[in-house]
């Protein structure tokens, strides 16, 4: 099994080697495998490319792969015959039986145009016979141009054909039954209409001279246009079941304007998504694609690294992994008082109040909201950091929302009493001496005040619970735990409350919190 890349680019043609110019400017670890069959390789020559009118397409695609060298992007031949989806990627089979991985696939196969069934007319593709007039109309303009319809959509092509010459002859039997405004609008431009199929093109080498009809009539011709069935090359997907959208020409992948289909690890670009991409367009979409496949693979590279750096940090270290924890820029709590703390706090007499591991400041915002005069206090001073935003944010000074940096032995914090100490969810899963936190911020409850913790008392109903190594206390265990004098403290409430909340699949669901509360007498 090959070592996985960043990226896998199948199709080696303009729009792939496009999106893999960008991937590989962008120092990322690209493969590109090219089966060596573009649609266009029966024409030598493209047009309406800027730059490169007239250009053989062969050239443009060697010249891109000296390109791409200069990256260290590599190209191979070969044929993928399965893309499959993977925990963290994709895996893509060869017709050899290779396995490649990488994070992301961008899939650049093209379609085939299969041709009526017609002799004469597939072995003059590309050159006599042809299918767009914006690619190929001026090298055959003022000749006498005909065009083999195959479907009502080749009502279009005859219409626009007659801009190149003012001798046209539409082949109408695969236009169906023509309305009589339609054959009168044809006729209007001088068009030439011949109902009787074609059953033979004519010519010689590579040119075509006429065709002939069922009738047998010959009509002599110096070109032909056409359209055959479009048909994606993306068999070797079609097992995921990604969205498609049905279009006149057929059924595509679906994707977004940068190339995106329904998979988070799939793009496809060029005609195997967009029958109607010529060269410049397919280029454009590569060159989309890949710039977006960079950066989607940048924002993984930062979680990733934050994932790792907190996984990293030592179980003697909760400092460095709660500062973490908070280092970056998304909030990570939802910024609202939590609901047992607002409930049991909105029926007690404001006075000073300590919120243990304050987080980002929700609670001691709401506290001070109230009229208390509330400290939090955190062991991060990033999370510190964004507690104090919140309370400038919400207008309050200082004397009235105060955050400390501390782990309770900062002096500032100890030389006062609180009349609501409280702690909300005051987890961790790395080493932290929780109970003895709590047993000396009990300490600090002035007479008649009140100690609150809340606490989860179960796994969320859609984890894992066998992966879940904390050991959850219910209320009564969270209460001997803290084996605090009787004597001293009168049980307000210890109980278990359920809260409705989303799970991460939206469902609605509920989670078991267990409260304590008590009253220092």
């Amino acid at each position: 099994m090959t070592s996985s890349l960043d990226a896998i680019v199948i199709g080696g043609s303009a729009a792939g080697l496009s999106a893999a110019l960008m991937l590989g400017r962008s120092r990322r670890r690209t493969l590109v495998i090219d089966s060596g069959l573009p649609r266009n390789r029966f024409a030598e020559h493209m047009h309406g490319v800027l730059g490169h009118d007239g250009t053989d397409p062969a050239e443009l695609l060697r010249q891109g792969r000296e390109e791409l060298a200069a990256y260290d992007v590599k190209v191979r031949s070969g044929r993928v015959t399965r893309l499959d989806e993977t925990e963290d990627g994709v895996s893509v089979a060869l017709e050899d039986g290779e396995q490649i991985t990488a994070r992301t696939a961008i899939v650049a196969t093209g379609l085939s145009d299969d041709l009526p069934d017609i002799p004469g007319l597939a072995e003059r593709w590309g050159t006599s016979v042809l299918h767009c007039p914006y690619c190929h109309g001026w090298e055959v303009r003022d000749r006498r141009i005909g065009v083999l319809t195959t479907s009502p959509l080749s009502m279009h092509q005859a219409q626009l054909l007659r801009q190149w010459s003012d001798d046209v002859v539409v082949f109408t039997a695969g236009l169906g039954e023509l309305s009589e405004t339609d054959e009168q609008r044809l006729k209007a431009r001088g068009i030439t209409l011949v109902p009787s199929p074609v059953v033979e093109v004519l010519g010689e080498g590579d040119q075509v001279t006429a065709v002939r009809t069922a009738d047998g009539q010959t009509t002599e011709v110096g070109a032909i246009f056409t359209a055959g069935e479009l048909r994606p090359h993306d068999d070797f997907l079609s097992h995921l079941g990604l969205d498609r959208t049905d279009t006149p020409a057929g059924s595509f992948l679906a994707v977004d304007a940068t190339g995106k289909t329904s998979s988070e690890r799939i793009w496809a670009v060029g005609n195997v998504s967009n029958p109607m991409a010529n060269v410049p367009i397919s280029m454009s979409a590569g060159t989309m694609a890949g710039s977006f496949v960079n950066a989607t693979l940048v924002g993984e590279d930062f979680d990733r690294a934050v994932a790792e750096q907190t996984e990293q940090a030592e179980p003697s270290d909760p400092v460095g992994f709660w500062q973490n924890r908070y280092a970056g820029d998304d909030r990570i709590w939802s910024g609202k008082v939590n609901a047992v703390l607002g409930d049991i706090a909105a029926g007690l007499e404001p006075g000073t109040a300590l919120d243990l591991g304050s987080g980002e400041g929700a609670d001691v915002v709401w506290l001070a909201k109230q009229g208390w005069r509330a400290t939090g206090i955190d062991i991060s001073a990033n999370a510190i950091a964004r507690g104090r935003d919140a309370a400038l944010a919400a207008g309050l000074t200082e004397e009235r929302a105060r955050f400390v940096v501390s782990d309770l032995s900062d002096p500032s914090v100890l030389d006062r009493g609180y009349d609501l100490v409280t702690a909300s969810f005051f987890h961790s899963p790395v080493e932290l001496p929780r109970t003895e936190i709590l047993r000396r911020a009990a300490a600090l409850v002035n007479a008649g005040g009140h100690l609150l913790i809340t606490s989860h008392a179960a796994a969320p109903s859609w984890a894992d619970a066998a992966a879940h190594e904390h050991r959850f206390l219910d209320a009564k265990e969270e209460l001997d735990e803290l084996d605090l004098p009787e004597d001293d403290w009168e049980r307000i409430v210890v109980e278990h409350r359920e809260r409705a909340v989303t799970s991460p699949s939206g469902e609605p669901a509920t989670l078991e919190d267990a409260v304590v509360l008590l009253r220092r007498r």
